[in-house]
């Protein structure tokens, strides 16, 4: 007897959970617990999510602790205001800068695939939601579908994501329209 594998909305933290602070044209995170905004729609969005099945996994690069930039203790304090908030059922961070040595520092795939075995999710049927190329990277290489909240940042673009939005609510209207349409 195999047990029915679980599906996930894999969603990026900074530009898709919460405000990021955009400087010349990119996106950067909050820099304290003070300027940490959570986007709006996204606490209704992630109740729709959850209510339909799906489970709600943030994964994020957080590599701005290993630069110095940011403390790891404030990132963890973000994370647990959101966890307190929000319908989460798991967050998941890479605290690198990206290099080969690090096998979850998106656009890889290691976050997804971790969390796929420790929660038993079926990648196929789930999706990574994210506002940058890396996390369309890191859905596409982890087998999932991807969306992409494409808030116009002068940076590299995300290559053929299967849906492109404005902000979370419409993701997660497109994951619920998909899941009734199978």
């Amino acid at each position: 007897m195999s047990a029915r594998k679980a599906r996930a909305v894999f969603l990026d933290r900074d530009g898709v959970i919460n405000r990021s602070l955009v400087r010349d044209g990119r996106p950067y995170p909050p820099e304290s617990l003070e300027t940490f905004e959570i986007l709006p729609g996204v606490a209704q969005t992630l109740e729709e999510l959850r209510a339909a099945g799906f489970l709600n996994i943030v994964v994020t690069n957080q590599p701005d602790v290993a630069t110095g930039k940011q403390r790891r203790e404030v990132v963890e304090a973000m994370h647990e205001h959101i966890r307190s908030r929000l319908a989460l059922d798991d967050i998941r961070a890479c605290f690198c800068v990206e290099g080969p040595k690090c096998p979850c520092y998106k656009p890889k795939p290691g976050l997804l695939l971790e969390a796929a075995q420790d929660w038993r999710i079926d990648l196929g049927q789930s999706f990574m939601v994210g506002d940058r190329w890396r996390d369309v990277g890191a859905g596409q290489a982890a087998g999932c579908r991807t969306i992409f909240i494409d808030r116009g940042y002068r940076e590299q673009r995300p290559d053929n994501p299967d849906f492109v939005v404005s902000d979370l609510p419409q993701a997660g209207e497109i994951v619920l329209r998909f899941q009734v349409v199978k």
